[in-house]
C-alpha cells in the first residue's frame, strides 16, 4: 500500500509561497549547491560519494551534499504526484512531464484542457478522496506525494496524509499561501523521524498521529 506524504519548501513562518505565487527564494537551495544531481540519476551507495559528483551532469539542480542523498531517495520512491488546479494552471501542469513520478492527479472541478498533452498520464478528479485512491492505483508500491496548500489541507482534513515532509527555508514570507491551506482543527504529528541540517534548508519529516 502506497504511503501518502504531504510534502513542499517552506518559509520559516509556515508559507509555501508569497502572495503573488513568488516561491524562488524557496527555491534557491536546488541550485546553488555543490551537488549536481537530476532526478533519474542513480543513487550512490553509502560510502560512494564521487557517484554525485557525475550523476548530474547537464542537469540545472546543484544541491548542498548534505541534502544530495536525501532529495535522490525522495525522487526515486514517487510514483504519484496530487496537485491542485491552482498550481497546474501556474506551471502548465510541468508541460506533461512531473519533476519525478510516472503519474499526476489533479484535483479539480474544471476537466484536463482539451489537446493538452495526450501521452502524459495526468488525471483529473473532483474531490481529494478520490484523488488519493486513484494516486495509489497508480503508484503501486511507490509513495503518493501531495503537494502542500489548499489541496494538501483537505487531504490532511480527510484523515488521508501518512507523513508530513518539509524543506524549511530561512526566509520569512509574512504573508502568502499557507503550507496547510485552510486546514481546521487540530492534527497531531509524530516527533520528526528525519531531521537533516544542511545548507540554507533544513528537512523534515513527521509521521502523523492517528487518533484511535
Amino acid at each position: 500500500m502506497s504511503t501518502v506524504i504531504m510534502h513542499n519548501g517552506m518559509s520559516v513562518d509556515g508559507f509555501i509561497a508569497d502572495d503573488q505565487d513568488g516561491v524562488e527564494p524557496l527555491h534557491e537551495w536546488y541550485f546553488n549547491g555543490d551537488t549536481p544531481i537530476s532526478p533519474d540519476s542513480p543513487t550512490p551507495a553509502e560510502g560512494e560519494d564521487e557517484a554525485f559528483d557525475h550523476s548530474g551532469v547537464g542537469s540545472p539542480f546543484r544541491v548542498p551534499k548534505a541534502s544530495a542523498g536525501y532529495l535522490k531517495d525522495m525522487w526515486a520512491s514517487i510514483g504519484t504526484i496530487i496537485m491542485g488546479r491552482h498550481l497546474f494552471d501556474l506551471v502548465n501542469g510541468w508541460e506533461g512531464d512531473p519533476p519525478a513520478g510516472d503519474h499526476v492527479v489533479v484535483v479539480s472541478h474544471r476537466p484536463k484542457p482539451e489537446g493538452w498533452h495526450p501521452e502524459a498520464s495526468y488525471h483529473f478528479t473532483e474531490d481529494v478522496t478520490a484523488a488519493v485512491a486513484k494516486a495509489k492505483e497508480l503508484a503501486g508500491d511507490r509513495i503518493v506525494v501531495v503537494c502542500a496548500g489548499d489541496v494538501g489541507g483537505q487531504v490532511l482534513e480527510a484523515g488521508l496524509v501518512d507523513e508530513v515532509a518539509m524543506d524549511v527555508v530561512p526566509v520569512v514570507f509574512g504573508s502568502g499561501k499557507r503550507y496547510f491551506g485552510r486546514v481546521e482543527g487540530q492534527h497531531l504529528l509524530e516527533n520528526p523521524h528525519t531531521v537533516i541540517q544542511s545548507e540554507r534548508v533544513l528537512h523534515l519529516r513527521f509521521a502523523v498521529r492517528r487518533t484511535t
